[in-house]
């Protein structure tokens, strides 16, 4: 025999239910509020000063980069409050170093080093070489805004690369690629011609490493400004590679 329940003690449990259900789901909000309020009270929200950057040293920023890449492969980057970081850095920037980096969307320059705001100056160019325009922003970055270092990377599996081997011709891009070919040139091996194409990974590889010591040598070469103040150690050059699949940067020194 079926039991209907009288229809006031039905409204009766479902209000019960509705308002048990209610008061979890606040309590839950409000634990995730808090906990969200705590995650931001410990976020890092200093910044470089220009009193920290003087008594920072060429090898110390190198050392710092290469602690910040072993923290992003990690997953153990540190927890910044970046809307604080900008406004403390909106009067006055003193980053440690520049990078000239790929315009890659998988190359995130300040992650992979965990790097907060106002830390590192980034210039972007598929292909990562220099020109005039690079080298006056490098100069910028050291000589006027005082940073440590200039990195000059690459990454494996880059597209710019890979559409100079195949000599890739489309508007202002064929000018563009043509920065690479010096780079192709310099790789002797292999010296077979049909294997000598962007579907050979260790070839676009040693295209891309080359293409970043050839670049540091046009620095060096075209801008007499950093060249002298490397050679008085004011400023460290270094070239470096990123890993899209690890993570890691491979620094040529």
């Amino acid at each position: 025999m079926k039991t209907t329940l009288p229809l006031a003690l039905t409204i009766l449990l479902s209000t019960s239910l509705l308002f048990s259900c209610k008061e979890t789901t606040e309590k839950e909000e409000k634990t995730v509020t808090v906990e969200d309020a705590a995650e931001v009270s410990e976020a890092v929200t200093a910044v470089m000063t220009k009193e920290k950057q003087d008594k920072l040293t060429p090898q110390m920023v190198l050392d710092d980069f290469k602690a910040g890449n072993e923290r992003f492969v990690n997953q153990q980057t540190t927890s910044r409050n970046h809307g604080e970081q900008i406004r403390k850095t909106a009067l006055a920037q003193y980053p440690k170093a520049i990078v000239l980096s790929c315009v890659d969307s998988r190359v995130p320059v300040e992650d992979l080093f965990d790097q907060g705001i106002g830390d590192v100056f980034v210039g972007r160019v598929a292909g990562n070489f220099v020109n005039e325009d690079l080298l006056g922003s490098m100069e910028f970055a050291t000589k006027v805004a005082g940073a440590k270092l200039v990195i000059i990377m690459g990454h494996k599996h880059c597209g710019a690369v890979r559409g100079a081997i195949d000599n890739a011709e489309l508007g202002n891009i064929t000018a563009m690629l043509k920065n690479i070919k010096p780079a192709i040139n310099a790789v002797e091996m292999p010296q077979d011609q049909t294997i000598r194409n962007s579907q050979n990974e260790e070839f676009v590889e040693a295209v891309s490493n080359k293409n970043v010591i050839l670049n540091i040598d046009k620095t060096l070469d075209l801008s007499p400004v950093l060249a002298e103040m490397q050679k008085k150690g004011e400023i460290k050059i270094v070239g470096a590679t990123y890993d899209l699949s690890t993570g890691k940067v491979t620094f040529f020194e």
